[in-house]
């Protein structure tokens, strides 16, 4: 919660951050990105392209990440499937789906073998990675926790103990529209009996629930058939941006009554309302870290405390420079964070657990 900060500018390093949300595999496996290479590299590259709205505006690679000290992250596979009278992009089968969440994991271990990244899959791996970023390593490894963004690709729940076998530690049953499991964004419906049935599974396996995506109905109706752990790992306000995208402050005030945290989000559209894509730019809609800064405002004063929300930046989760925040030009940016909450009267100590700290708590009270 905002207080008083009689020490302004105490950091002498910068900060270590944890990023609840990154899409890297599909940057590498979709978009064609060596996420090895320097930012400014990959964007050289994609010159000229204009197969996505995005190319040339990147902000994340493995490189950048080291230089803002994000060691660890909630990185993502994601592949949706689409019945055949769903408009929606993705792929015609679950079948189909699965297989691309197989070579984006292929990738994410390709990662490990070049010893670029590490897998988190319990207490004692984070722990041991977490000292590992107090080193004076040069090259440190990424360490990243395993999550499923939107469960359609999971054929049938016997699939899930297979994700999790290969170190999934975190699901959201929905993305976009109509789901095999849950309605996600741009629709409206329940969960069903498939749905209720994958969140046994998920409460089963000790999977970390993430409730982004879900759309009311099936948020509510998740709430009351599940009671393991969750949290939001890209969400902002809707009181903020009007948007059934954000959650209400009825959504937020459950998640916090859960010991749950939100990852506040940087896409553009979600930070300030009356965003029209391909239309707008950060520069005329005023886009800036200070809209963040105003989501986790509002996070903080409903929850009384600091303590129940952190970073799920979403950069590069489609959307790149064209579609963020002005001041962000890489996802090293992130350690401007610290200033500006100092700037807004938090604490030291608040501030640790918004750049890094609560994920990292709530990790250590719900990993095996």
């Amino acid at each position: 919660m905002a207080g008083n900060c009689k020490n302004p500018k105490i950091y002498d390093i910068s900060m270590f951050i944890f990023d609840a949300h990154l899409d890297l595999s599909m940057n590498a496996m979709e978009w064609n990105r060596d996420l090895t290479r320097s930012v400014e590299d990959i964007r050289k590259g994609e010159q000229g392209m204009t197969d996505k709205p995005d190319r040339g505006n990147n902000t994340v690679s493995l490189d950048a990440m080291r230089k803002g000290n994000i060691g660890l992250c909630v990185a993502t596979q994601i592949a949706r499937y689409v019945h055949k009278d769903n408009a929606l992009p993705g792929w015609k089968s679950p079948q189909q789906a699965w297989a691309q969440t197989q070579g984006q994991l292929a990738w994410y271990k390709s990662m490990e073998d070049a010893k670029e990244m590490v897998q988190i899959t319990n207490k004692t791996q984070l722990d041991a990675h977490l000292e590992l970023w107090k080193t004076d390593k040069e090259k440190k490894p990424i360490g990243y926790l395993l999550s499923l963004e939107g469960a359609d690709s999971i054929i049938d729940v016997s699939y899930l103990q297979r994700s999790y076998d290969q170190g999934l530690r975190a699901i959201g049953p929905a993305h976009y529209g109509p789901g095999t499991y849950a309605h996600g964004t741009n629709s409206s419906g329940g969960i069903g009996t498939k749905g209720r049935n994958l969140l046994k599974e998920i409460q089963r396996l000790g999977i970390i629930l993430d409730v982004t995506h879900l759309c009311d109905i099936s948020f509510w109706e998740t709430m009351v058939n599940y009671d393991g752990p969750l949290w939001a790992s890209h969400n902002n306000c809707r009181a903020l941006v009007n948007h059934h995208r954000q959650f209400t402050d009825e959504q937020i005030k459950e998640i916090i009554a859960r010991k749950g945290i939100i990852g506040v989000v940087l896409d553009a559209w979600m930070m300030v309302p009356n965003w029209e894509r391909g239309v707008s730019t950060p520069q005329s809609a005023g886009v800036s870290l200070q809209q963040m800064l105003d989501n986790i405002d509002h996070i903080c004063q409903l929850a009384g405390n600091a303590n129940h929300v952190g970073i799920g930046s979403d950069l590069d989760g489609g959307f790149g420079k064209e579609q963020g925040p002005a001041d962000v030009d890489t996802i090293a940016d992130l350690q401007k964070c610290v200033h500006l909450l100092e700037n807004r009267g938090y604490s030291p100590q608040d501030i640790e657990k918004i750049m890094n700290g609560n994920f990292i708590s709530f990790l250590r009270e719900n990993l095996k």
